[in-house]
């Protein structure tokens, strides 16, 4: 008779942990039921990426001096820059530069070591295509400003800080 009062025993505090579990994940649920939701309509609705967000490179042509710093810093040897050395004046002549973005882990080393501050991340994060040869991006795509999520009047745009709010007057 032992042996059957302890499995009664055992199967009431069973009981009694399920019971327990069940009201624990019933009050979560209910606690997630008056939350907003976290997701947004994407094409429709962008979020305002923040100040160090690291996208697309923008490159200044004029402002380049072709001392490659920026193949030698980066971890890839991706950017190709091609010059011509001008041998009266004794400088190099920027010709080419490119960039592809299929193979880029947009470190933003390129962006750091640069001594002429010829190159800058932007904002620009839509870089989908579906051929990967459109990538690579030459100096005229390169130079080339992107639009700001903040003047593209077709889109709402959702701040994703919440340290940053709208002034009401």
């Amino acid at each position: 008779m032992f042996p059957m009062v302890t499995r009664v025993m055992d199967y009431g505090q069973q009981t009694v942990r399920v019971a327990r579990y069940i009201g624990q994940s019933f009050m979560i649920t209910l606690s997630h039921a008056n939350r907003l939701p976290v997701t947004i309509q994407y094409p429709y609705e962008k979020l305002i990426t923040s100040e160090r967000f690291r996208g697309r490179i923008h490159f200044e042509f004029d402002k380049c001096i072709a001392c490659e710093v920026c193949v030698r810093v980066c971890p890839m040897d991706l950017p190709v820059v091609d010059w011509e050395l001008e041998t009266n004046i004794r400088k190099k002549r920027l010709l080419n530069y490119s960039i592809d973005f299929g193979i880029c882990i947009f470190c933003g080393n390129c962006v750091e070591y640069c001594p002429t501050n010829c190159l800058s991340m932007t904002e620009e994060y839509e870089l989908s295509t579906y051929d990967r040869h459109e990538l690579n991006y030459n100096q005229i795509a390169l130079g080339r400003l992107p639009m700001s999520v903040i003047d593209d009047y077709t889109i709402r745009t959702i701040l994703n800080s919440p340290k940053i709010k709208k002034k009401k007057k």
